[in-house]
């Protein structure tokens, strides 16, 4: 008996559990009733459970809970089309939320991946309208903003469709796709090179110039000093020989003999020299003997 009244007791307490569910705040609730949505007898609605305690027949209805708050769908870049049939990538995302839960079960089926693709596909082509009649210069020179207003305006269609509601629609960023941007890019790099070539060469005909102007002042100064050397050596020589011609004039004999004893210094100032001369030649004129000098 006592093993009976636990038992009933333990069922009791499962059966209180099960007949009470919870939505807590930024939620609702749907409840089936064998597969199928509860619905309001005198309306013929669906039933929507807003937060707080509620209760359920146990084990006959079940509870599906939708989040209520606002959700945000930030997904890869989309390639969109200019009027000029110029491709753009653009990122962007959208804030949005459920405000009508029985339409948004009805076209979701309550999967939140089915309200994303559609209503990612309802923003975009309000987007692809937009970009699709503006060129690439309006889109970046400041048709942004109006762009993504434009955007909003279209998709506030979703409410009605899907039961959402778009709060916001912003684009992140906009890019040349990457081939696109690739090839410009080696276009630039291929320009910059060229002009990089271009004052190399510049820059190697200019120091050519320098190079040759210099080399040619060097040339003419080297000629300069040269010529001024033998002008002032020439003018050496020819006072040193009208030295030595006065120095004849006043006195043949001395000059001769003065001239021998320069000749006689450097010819035996080393020991290691030879000279072959005949004993008579008149190199040795004056070493023969005083006679001549003393006459």
């Amino acid at each position: 008996m006592k093993n009976f009244s636990i038992a009933i007791l333990a069922l009791l307490v499962v059966l209180g559990l099960s007949s009470v569910f919870v939505i807590y705040e930024g939620q609702r609730g749907i409840v089936f009733q064998f597969s199928k949505i509860k619905r309001d007898s005198a309306t013929d609605e669906m039933m929507i459970y807003k937060p707080g305690l509620h209760f359920k027949i146990p084990f006959i209805e079940t509870v599906r809970k939708l989040d209520a708050r606002i959700q945000t769908l930030d997904e890869p870049a989309d390639r969109f089309v200019t009027s000029e049939k110029k491709d753009l990538m653009v990122d962007s995302f959208i804030k949005w939320r459920i405000v009508d839960f029985s339409t948004y079960y009805l076209r979701t089926g309550g999967s939140l991946d089915n309200a994303r693709a559609l209503l990612k596909q309802k923003v975009n082509n309000g987007l692809r309208t937009e970009f699709g009649n503006r060129t690439i210069k309006e889109i970046v020179s400041g048709d942004r903003a109006a762009i993504m207003s434009k955007a909003l305006e279209s998709a506030a269609s979703s409410r009605e469709d899907l039961g959402i509601e778009v709060i916001d629609v912003r684009i992140k960023a906009i890019n040349l796709p990457t081939e696109i941007s690739n090839s410009i890019y080696e276009r630039m790099r291929a320009e910059r090179n060229a002009v990089a070539t271009e004052h190399r060469s510049q820059g190697q005909e200019q120091a050519e110039i320098i190079r040759a102007t210099i080399d040619a002042k060097v040339t003419i100064m080297l000629a300069e000093a040269q010529k001024y050397s033998f002008t002032v050596r020439g003018e050496g020589d020819a006072l040193a020989a009208k030295v030595y011609a006065d120095a004849y004039t006043k006195d043949p004999e001395f000059y001769s003999f003065y001239r021998s004893l320069e000749a006689y210094e450097k010819s035996f100032s080393s020991k290691n020299d030879i000279m072959v001369v005949q004993p008579d030649s008149e190199f040795f004129r004056y070493l023969k003997g005083g006679s001549a000098i003393q006459k």
